[in-house]
């Protein structure tokens, strides 16, 4: 998987197609990443004895990394990504700008 955690990713496809976010979470077995603040549900919370009133939770959940770009460091833009090797060391580089991500 070529997106790691932290990188800004703009979404291509789904209910918030458009919209930007970073990656909070990568789950590189089911190939799914968690957007700060996208894919947004309501979680009913049970009250428990004393500990914990009921209440409805927001919660962000995954999705797949075929719905999402990485962004354009220079531009902001939805890029590809490749990988260069240079003298053993592997970097990741957009394809449209030509620039080193982080």
């Amino acid at each position: 998987m070529k997106l790691r955690k932290g990188d800004k990713v703009i979404v291509i496809a789904g209910k918030d197609k458009g919209r930007s976010s970073t990656i909070v979470r990568v789950l590189p077995s089911k190939n799914m990443i968690v957007l700060d603040g996208l894919n947004i549900v309501k979680r009913h919370r049970r009250a428990t004895q004393s500990t914990r009133k009921g209440q409805i939770v927001d919660k962000s959940m995954p999705v797949h990394v075929s719905n999402v770009m990485l962004a354009d460091p220079k531009s902001g833009k939805p890029t590809r990504i490749k990988i260069l090797r240079t003298d053993g060391v592997y970097q990741r580089v957009a394809v449209k700008s030509g620039e080193q991500i982080k």
